[in-house]
């Protein structure tokens, strides 16, 4: 079989690398692959398409199926994903102690359709009570003003979203125009140790191993898609790109679970992932649809109750039928 070229732009993440500096091959696909900033690949990507397949934004790739838009399709492998708790910047001074403190308030976030927004904004309705409608939200970009959202919205009604794009997150923040930011990378103030600026859950981590303990939920934040064009001239392509990251991940664990030269320059970097192990089961980065349902199924539940996806997915619509077929088992 002649070898189909594809270009694949992603993340240099340890559990790609094998697959990224060729140690790992897909069948019958001669790849080539683009390590950049992951906003770069995003915003070419999405607005271009300037390559055959990428990590996306697992919000922004569910809002395009939901709006019809059928020149993606995906892969059901996770690259990155993250709990959001530790996600919430509050000042220290302010009104906000508690998660049920920020009903009413004004909340800062870079887009509405940030995946991570979509989770937190979830966990504060599902997890905590809180009435998205009773915030007023204000669009920003996190350090720099002029960021903008990517794909359209169908926000419900009562939600209040207003753009401030001569603003920064940051500096609202600091200067007390907003009570709380929601931002995956987190600001400068905070990054630059800002007295008054802090995480909502300053013990993130307990707090997310609670959580995923009481709904199963583990956040996925980026997916893989491809051009629709390019899986339907060659259907077997998504499968053997599957079957490579899968390979690609087990090489990365099995590097971790290395107890004699540890791989990774992390103290006890091996115990870390056998606790997450005990946590998530024994595969804790599980690619595939069945093993994540609980996960899609929250989000897309999420996505749709916030305007982000137009109409409510089934994880099922997300990724091609050819893979769905054989990785259901």
């Amino acid at each position: 079989m002649n070898e189909v070229p594809l270009t694949l732009a992603i993340s240099r993440y340890d559990h790609v690398e094998d697959l990224v500096s060729g140690r790992v091959v897909p069948e019958g696909i001669h790849l080539t692959c683009l390590s950049l900033p992951i906003e770069e690949i995003f915003f070419r990507f999405l607005k271009y398409r300037e390559w055959d397949a990428s990590e996306v934004s697992f919000a922004k790739y569910a809002s395009l199926i939901s709006q019809g838009d059928r020149a993606l399709t995906a892969i059901p492998v996770f690259p990155s994903r993250i709990f959001r708790h530790s996600s919430i910047y509050v000042r220290r001074d302010g009104a906000v102690r508690t998660p049920q403190d920020l009903a009413g308030k004004r909340i800062g976030l870079p887009e509405w359709a940030q995946t991570a927004a979509v989770y937190s904004r979830g966990l504060l309705a599902h997890q905590y009570g809180i009435d998205l409608a009773s915030i007023e939200w204000i669009q920003a970009g996190v350090n720099e003003p002029g960021r903008s959202e990517k794909v359209a919205l169908n926000l419900p009604p009562g939600i209040r979203l207003t753009p401030a794009p001569t603003k920064s997150l940051s500096r609202m923040l600091v200067e007390g125009e907003v009570d709380a930011v929601l931002s995956a990378h987190p600001p400068d103030c905070f990054e630059n140790a800002h007295p008054n600026i802090a995480r909502l859950f300053e013990d993130y981590m307990t707090v997310e191993a609670d959580y995923y303990r009481a709904t199963g939920i583990f956040p996925i934040m980026h997916v893989i898609a491809l051009k629709r064009e390019a899986v339907e001239a060659h259907p077997w392509i998504a499968m053997n790109l599957f079957k490579a990251f899968e390979e690609a991940k087990r090489r990365s664990v099995a590097r971790a679970l290395e107890v004699t030269a540890p791989r990774f320059p992390i103290p006890w970097c091996f115990e870390h992932t056998r606790q997450a192990q005990k946590l998530f089961g024994q595969d804790h980065w599980p690619y595939g649809v069945d093993a994540n349902r609980t996960t899609l199924e929250a989000f897309l539940q999420y996505a749709y109750d916030q305007g982000v996806c137009h109409r409510r997915l089934a994880p099922e619509d997300l990724f091609p039928e050819q893979v769905l077929s054989q990785v259901r088992v």
